[in-house]
C-alpha cells in the first residue's frame, strides 16, 4: 500500500521510514541513550484513500474476534457465513430523489392534537409543497371535517384505509402524531419495506418519540434535506398457522379425520409478541421450541417474546433487561411463571422461535401482536418467530445511544434515587 511512518524523536526531529522498519524501532533504540524515548508514529498514505479513525466509543460493534485457537486449532472458513454489516453509529438517512409524500399518522379522538396536526399538515402541504397521505378515519373526526377554514387543506389529501389500501410504495416518509402507540400502529401499516419514521412526542410516555413538536418545521426540514441520523429497530416476522381437522372419504376405512391447515397469518411487530392464558383460570401450558428442538415447556399466565426496542416496553414490566435497539437479539420473557428457577433469557437474533400448545394443556392460549389483533391457539396451531428483514428506520433526535439513555430517564426514570450525602472528615472518625 505504500505505507509509511512519520517517527518523532525527542527535540523535535521527524524522519520517515517503512511502517516495517518504525514498529521495530522501539527495540532497536533500546539502549542507555534513549531508554526514556517515547516514539508516536502518524500513518502517511501515499494514494488517496482516506482513513477515518473513530474514537472507540463512537462504535457500537464489538471488535471482530480471533478465529485461530492454539498452535493447530482455527475456524472453519464458511463463505456462506460472511456478512457485512454497517456500524450503527455510522448509519445516517439519506435520499437517492427528493421526497414529495409523506404519511401523517395521529393518535385517533384526541383533542389535544388537532391543532398540532393542522398546523403540520398546513406546513407541509403550503410551504412544502409535499403530498400528505392521511387515513380516512382521522378525518372523520367531526373536529376536522367540520373546520371550513381547514377545508381547502384537507381537499390536497390522499386518503386510505387500514388492511384495504396499499400505501407501501407511495410514501417517502412517516411522521407520527401521539405516543408509542401511534409509532407501533405506524409499522403495522407496512408489512414490508418501511419508510422513515419521523416522531413527535405527544402522548403520554414518548420512549420512542424524541422529536418535541415546538420547533417542528426546521426539524422537518432537516429530514427532507436528508443526513441525519436514524436507528434500525428491528422487527419479528410472526407465521401462526390454523390447524383443524375435517373429514374425508377414506379407501378402506371408510370416513377418516385428517389435521390441516386452515389459515395461515403472517405479521410483523416491532415490540413484542405475547402468548398467554387468556379469560380461563388455568395456567398456560405451551412448548417453546428453537430451531426445531424443545427447549422448555412454559407454565404461568404466558411468554413474551420481544425485539430489542419492545425489551422496554411489557418485558421489562415482567422482569427481562433493557437492550439498546442496535443489538441484535430477541428475548423470551416468562409471564408469572410457576418456577422460580425460570429467568428472561436472551437468544441470537437469527434463531427460529416456535410456540405449540402443550399436548396436555388443560385450556387453549391467546396470542397478540403489540397488543393488537388478539386470537385464539388451540391445539395443533402453531406460533413460528424470526427477526424480519424489514426493520423501522426510526430517525434520531441526535443519535442512537443519546437519544436511547435520555428516553430511559426522562421516561423511566432510570436508576433515579437521592444521592448519598458526603461523609466529612469528622463522621469518618466514628
Amino acid at each position: 500500500w505504500g505505507v509509511r511512518a512519520k517517527v518523532f524523536w525527542p527535540g523535535g526531529r521527524s524522519v520517515n521510514v517503512p511502517l516495517s522498519r518504525a514498529l521495530t524501532l522501539d527495540a532497536s533504540v533500546c539502549h542507555s541513550e534513549w531508554e526514556s524515548v517515547v516514539i508516536s508514529i502518524k500513518i502517511i498514505t501515499c494514494f488517496s484513500l482516506s482513513f477515518k479513525c473513530f474514537r472507540r466509543n463512537q462504535s457500537l460493534h464489538g471488535p471482530s474476534p480471533v478465529t485461530t485457537f492454539g498452535p493447530k486449532a482455527c475456524m472453519l472458513q464458511n463463505p456462506h457465513a460472511v456478512m457485512h454489516i454497517q456500524d450503527p453509529a455510522s448509519q445516517r438517512l439519506t435520499w437517492n430523489k427528493p421526497p414529495k409524500s409523506v404519511l401523517v399518522v395521529k393518535k385517533i379522538q384526541d383533542a389535544s392534537l388537532l391543532q398540532p396536526f393542522k398546523e403540520l399538515c398546513v406546513f407541509l402541504t403550503e410551504q412544502k409543497n409535499m403530498i400528505v397521505y392521511v387515513e380516512s378515519k382521522v378525518l372523520a373526526d367531526t373536529a376536522i371535517a367540520g373546520d371550513e377554514s381547514f377545508g381547502a387543506v384537507i381537499q390536497k389529501f390522499c386518503t386510505f384505509r387500514e388492511d384495504l389500501d396499499d400505501i407501501s410504495n407511495r410514501v417517502d416518509f412517516i411522521i407520527c402524531l401521539g405516543g408509542d402507540g401511534t409509532l407501533l400502529y405506524a409499522s403495522s401499516l407496512f408489512q414490508e419495506s418501511v419508510p422513515p419514521v419521523m416522531a413527535f412526542h405527544l402522548g403520554s410516555l414518548g420512549f420512542l418519540t424524541p422529536f418535541k413538536f415546538d420547533t417542528y418545521q426546521s426539524q422537518v426540514t432537516q429530514i427532507i434535506e436528508g443526513n441525519t441520523a436514524i436507528i434500525l429497530r428491528s422487527r419479528l416476522r410472526v407465521r401462526v398457522v390454523k390447524k383443524g381437522i375435517i373429514m374425508t372419504n377414506g379407501d378402506s376405512e371408510g370416513i377418516s379425520l385428517v389435521n390441516v391447515a386452515l389459515g395461515v397469518l403472517v405479521q410483523q411487530v416491532l415490540n413484542e409478541v405475547v402468548v398467554d392464558r387468556g379469560p380461563s383460570s388455568y395456567l398456560s401450558n405451551v412448548d417453546l421450541f428453537l430451531d426445531g428442538h424443545l427447549i422448555t415447556t412454559v407454565q404461568g399466565d404466558g411468554v413474551i417474546v420481544s425485539t430489542p426496542t419492545g425489551s422496554t416496553a411489557y418485558a421489562v414490566a415482567a422482569g427481562a433487561s433493557m437492550i439498546h435497539p442496535n443489538v441484535p437479539a430477541i428475548m423470551i420473557t416468562p409471564i408469572c411463571p410457576h418456577s422460580l428457577s425460570f429467568r428472561p433469557i436472551v437468544v441470537p437474533a437469527g434463531v427460529e422461535l416456535k410456540i405449540m400448545l402443550s399436548r396436555d394443556a388443560r385450556n387453549t392460549a391467546w396470542v397478540s401482536f403489540d397488543g393488537r389483533k388478539r386470537q385464539e391457539i388451540c391445539h395443533g396451531d402453531s406460533i413460528t418467530i424470526t427477526t424480519s428483514c424489514f426493520p423501522v428506520p426510526s430517525i434520531c433526535f441526535r443519535d442512537p445511544v443519546n437519544d436511547w439513555f435520555e428516553s430511559l430517564s426522562q421516561c423511566l426514570h432510570w436508576n433515579v434515587r437521592k444521592k448519598q450525602n458526603y461523609l466529612s472528615s469528622e463522621e469518618e472518625e466514628f
